[in-house]
């Protein structure tokens, strides 16, 4: 996915009141960026280091600049290495969506239709993307966005306790107990992660939905991306440890 809007590099100076985040750039001015991800972004926010944004040039927006990218310190056998996430976990669903278009995810190919945001379930939720297909059972696609890395190439969700999230899985195995298919996406923004695992420390009843949720038959998988400042693209799949 290329961005539609040259992306500009500063230096974080803080995050705030979890919608903002305040940047120097560098001619040493300082402007108030939006941040699109409602997640405690542990282990991304490092005050000092490199960030990129994006500019909308909408007059009308308070904050018309976006947080897009940030590099971040990673270990790997203890030493340190560098890596770039992609912060706005709105491009999760366009990015997973690409490789389902081009027919890169061979478990989720044959379908003619992809539908985003449809109502769905018990629980008054709506469903990231939904797939059909002639003489295929609809399938449901749940997607999440991982930038959570503990070190050597582990990853993480959610880096927050998340109530929405287990009411997702909780959807997806009602799905999958009306014949349908129910899989949950992992898009790993992140170049530093190679594996992904529920965050049991973080939120012990995700980690148990989730295991519940696979034993009742949802799929899970997840992706790893390639990051750089004019694209983000899932290229490769990644193992998911339960």
């Amino acid at each position: 996915m290329q961005y539609q809007h040259e992306l500009y590099e500063a230096r974080l100076l803080k995050r705030y009141k979890r919608f903002m985040a305040d940047v120097e750039l560098p001619d040493g001015s300082q402007i108030t960026l939006h941040c699109p991800n409602t997640g405690s972004m542990k282990n991304c926010i490092f005050p000092g280091g490199k960030v990129w944004y994006s500019d909308s040039d909408n007059p009308k927006r308070k904050h018309p600049c976006t947080w897009e990218q940030a590099e971040i310190p990673v270990s790997f056998n203890g030493q340190q290495k560098t890596a770039l996430a992609g912060l706005n976990t709105h491009r999760a669903n366009a990015l997973v969506e690409e490789l389902l278009v081009k027919s890169l995810v061979p478990e989720l190919s044959g379908y003619k239709n992809i539908s985003r945001e449809v109502r769905y379930g018990q629980e008054n939720s709506r469903i990231d993307l939904l797939l059909q297909g002639d003489d295929l059972a609809d399938c449901y696609v749940e997607v999440k966005s991982v930038t959570l890395a503990t070190g050597d190439g582990l990853g993480i969700f959610p880096d927050a306790v998340t109530a929405r999230g287990v009411k997702h899985l909780r959807e997806l195995m009602h799905i999958k107990e009306q014949g349908k298919r129910a899989v949950l996406f992992f898009c790993v923004q992140h170049t530093g992660i190679e594996k992904v695992a529920p965050a049991d420390d973080i939120d012990p009843l995700y980690g148990k939905t989730l295991r519940e949720a696979a034993q009742a038959g949802v799929e899970i998988m997840a992706w790893g991306a390639e990051v750089s400042p004019a694209a983000i693209t899932l290229t490769t799949p990644l193992p998911v440890i339960m």
